[in-house]
């Protein structure tokens, strides 16, 4: 039994370096990474340019350092924000033909003849790409937070808990994405993973709407879309982070971004059981394949 573990995690560990280098090879992956830095730099840029102006500028205003606050703070928001949406595109992308385009074009049959157990399969690939997922948010989360501590000095509350956040949400479309590739073709899951990150984009306005508004349909709307795929919600969780709790009774000044219904931590606790669901819902499903 010993031995036959040992074969598992060594086989997993080999499946899962092989889809980082599958991924690496991608065009998609290094196109991700080339538009984060050019993101990166043309946030940096328009941050220090707007701080400068802000903090003093011809007009020599002079800011308390709250308002200087709640400026780094709305300019880190709307950065995080953009780079959500990147991480969720480049995990599907890169994930969305997985399993189904190796089942697609026959080349699944030169892995699954060896002795290497389907599971074994999809665990690896998951590992591999979760890997990816991490690396890229920490990246570009820290390529939008370290500009602003060194411009303005400030750093938000949490940022450790902000990333471990927004990567689980990138986790969470991951196992979306491999557990579609593992049944649909790569179009399909693609479609499949899109709409239902779209319902939860539109469920998490409505939802905040619906608290601005006293409107409980809206409310349980909203919260039904982060069941059905939390992605929205976790986002916002990792928003809600970024301020201490003297700040967020100011959340109205941060427009857009601004908080009527937070998320709470067993919505997180939520979202690492779907995550975990979904991966063995991956399994099950390739496990029962025809290939």
């Amino acid at each position: 039994m010993h031995r036959r573990g040992e074969g598992s995690v060594r086989r997993v560990g080999t499946i899962s370096l092989l889809a980082w280098r599958e991924a690496r090879r991608r065009k998609i992956l290094w196109l991700g990474l080339i538009l984060g830095t050019v993101f990166v730099g043309v946030f940096t840029l328009g941050f220090y340019y707007t701080y400068i102006d802000y903090i003093g500028g011809s007009a020599q205003v002079r800011r308390s350092s709250l308002q200087i606050e709640l400026f780094s703070i709305s300019f880190i928001t709307a950065g995080l924000y953009v780079v959500n949406f990147m991480v969720v595109m480049v995990t599907v992308l890169t994930a969305v033909g997985a399993i189904s385009t190796e089942v697609e074009t026959a080349a699944i049959h030169a892995v699954a003849a060896k002795p290497i157990l389907r599971w074994e399969i999809v665990l690896g690939k998951w590992l591999g790409h979760a890997a990816i997922v991490a690396l890229y948010t920490s990246l570009l989360v820290f390529g939008v937070v370290t500009p602003v501590l060194l411009i303005s000095g400030y750093l938000p509350a949490h940022v450790v808990g902000i990333l471990a956040v927004m990567v689980l949400e990138g986790l969470v479309v991951l196992s979306l994405t491999i557990a579609g590739s593992a049944q649909l073709s790569t179009l399909a899951n693609g479609v499949m993973v899109f709409m239902l990150y779209s319902i939860a984009f539109v469920g998490g306005w409505v939802e905040q709407i619906g608290a601005m508004s006293n409107s409980q349909t809206a409310q349980d709307l909203g919260t039904a879309s982060s069941l059905l795929m939390p992605s929205e919600g976790l986002w916002k969780y990792a928003s809600s982070l970024m301020q201490h709790h003297g700040l967020r009774t100011l959340q109205s000044q941060l427009g857009p971004f601004a908080l009527a219904i937070q998320p709470t931590p067993a919505f997180v606790a939520y979202a690492i059981v779907y995550t975990i669901a979904l991966l063995i819902v991956a399994i099950v499903l390739f496990e029962r394949r025809d290939l």
